[in-house]
């Protein structure tokens, strides 16, 4: 098995040596996304629900680019700063997985690149 690299404009572009996703056989491993818009690689304005709203948008802009969906993601991690906003993130997580429910981790952390609230990262099959 080769690995193929995935890479969409729908997404943001990696600020960093790594790809958006990476397909090996019928896995695919997406990189943490962070609320960085797209068109400009600027933090959406906002608070945290605006954060997680622009984070899932951006994780199904690379699963779209993989031929998949929200519904082949086996597992994913979330990254808050805070765990005070736990839940307004697990609100937004929640209407993307209305009909799966992935494994998931929540880690509390100091710091996430460009002063993001939320990263989250996810592990699909196709």
């Amino acid at each position: 098995m080769k690995l193929q690299t995935i890479s969409t404009d729908k997404a943001p572009a990696a600020i960093g040596p790594y790809s958006q996703a990476v397909r090996f056989g019928n896995m695919l491993f997406c990189s943490g996304q962070i609320p960085l818009d797209p068109a400009s690689g600027e933090m959406v304005a906002g608070g945290i629900t605006d954060q997680a709203e622009r984070v899932m948008s951006n994780i199904a802009a690379v699963l779209f680019a993989s031929d998949a969906g929200f519904d082949d993601v086996i597992k994913t991690t979330v990254y808050l700063v805070d765990m005070a906003d736990f839940s307004a993130v697990n609100e937004v997580y929640g209407k993307c997985f209305q009909n799966h429910k992935p494994a998931r981790s929540t880690v509390a952390v100091k710091a996430l690149p460009r002063g993001a609230l939320v990263e989250i990262e996810v592990i699909a099959g196709l």
